[in-house]
């Protein structure tokens, strides 16, 4: 049986996740909801059809799993709570600061509703937040870290195009090199958020903007720039084009601990990730968690998830038979 799957915004992300249904042969892409006209928006299923969001609440019984794709600046706050009244839900909200009030709105309409939702699904939050997690919990004494980049944030850079008087941009975050050799050599330092990262923005502005305007509201961006050294960088849309069209990312989680009875032995536990496309890498794993809330549902298990709540077998279209025979 395959999982039917929704596709809700058809940006960046929501191309990934189309591209991650073709390669999970238990799901099955049943359509794509946007805000545009539909006639408009071309997709790559032919078996699929592209519908006005406004057409989703007459499909739900058409749909399993709607994974929800905007932003986590505007549109996830209202869409997941919305639309987890309606259908299980996965989405990739990203705002680190804003993840508990979100949980409370996604869960209420969740559980009023009967459905599963899971929210703040990707590589971080996602799968840095479980590496974090088994690294404390395997090294209780010691400090862990976490670098992003560098790479294109799609959240940070949905931000910046949502200042006014920005025609177009794309954001950077960069490691401070010093810090990452330093937690790498075992001598856990006390670093600041502004330590540990570097912010790089590239921006088009709209003709007549007021350029100094634009860059005191990014960097004053509370939860995106405030707490960084920012760099806001104005370009031509051609120079955004030519140089800055792709988006890569990756990453590192590292903890350092301590072991033995007098805590006298060092270890480390490094996880990184390199990515070519952080969209494309984002939406598989939303689809593994997708197959998840699809599983949970069935069982009744219904609320607001996050990626601590899943039985890593859930993820996997293996049976637990294959599983212990081929990966344990």
């Amino acid at each position: 049986m395959s999982i039917r799957i929704g596709i809700y915004g058809y940006g960046n992300l929501g191309r990934g996740v189309e591209c991650a249904i073709r390669h999970n042969k238990d799901m099955q892409l049943v359509g794509v909801f946007t805000r545009r006209q539909p006639e408009t928006v071309k997709i790559l299923t032919e078996e699929a059809k592209v519908y006005h969001v406004s057409e989703a609440e007459k499909m739900q019984n058409e749909i399993d799993v709607m994974i929800i794709c905007g932003g986590s600046a505007t549109d996830l706050p209202k869409q997941t709570p919305a639309l987890a009244k309606m259908f299980n839900v996965v989405d990739s909200f990203d705002t680190h600061a804003r993840i508990p009030e979100h949980f409370e709105a996604v869960n209420e309409s969740a559980l009023s509703a009967g459905k599963t939702a899971m929210i703040s699904v990707g590589w971080d939050p996602g799968m840095f937040s479980l590496n974090r997690l088994y690294a404390e919990a395997v090294l209780p004494d010691g400090q862990a870290y976490t670098f992003w980049g560098k790479g294109v944030s799609q959240g940070h850079s949905d931000a910046i195009r949502r200042v006014e008087g920005v025609a177009d941009g794309k954001q950077y975050t960069v490691p401070v090199p010093e810090a990452l050799d330093a937690v790498r050599s075992g001598k856990n330092p006390e670093l600041t958020t502004r330590e540990k990262h570097t912010r790089e923005c590239y921006v088009v502005a709209e003709e007549g903007a007021d350029k100094a305007k634009i860059e005191a509201e990014i960097k004053n961006m509370p939860n995106y720039f405030a707490d960084y050294d920012t760099t806001v960088n104005f370009i031509t849309a051609q120079e955004l084009k030519e140089k800055h069209s792709g988006i890569p990312h990756g990453g590192f989680v590292i903890r350092s601990g301590k072991t033995g009875f007098d805590l006298e032995h060092d270890n480390i536990i490094e996880y990184s990730l390199k990515l070519d496309s952080n969209p494309e890498f984002t939406a598989s794993v939303i689809c593994a968690y997708a197959r998840a809330v699809f599983r949970l549902n069935k069982e009744g298990s219904v609320g607001c998830k996050t990626v601590f709540d899943v039985p890593p077998a859930y993820l996997s279209a293996k049976t637990g038979e294959q599983l212990r025979k081929e990966l344990l």
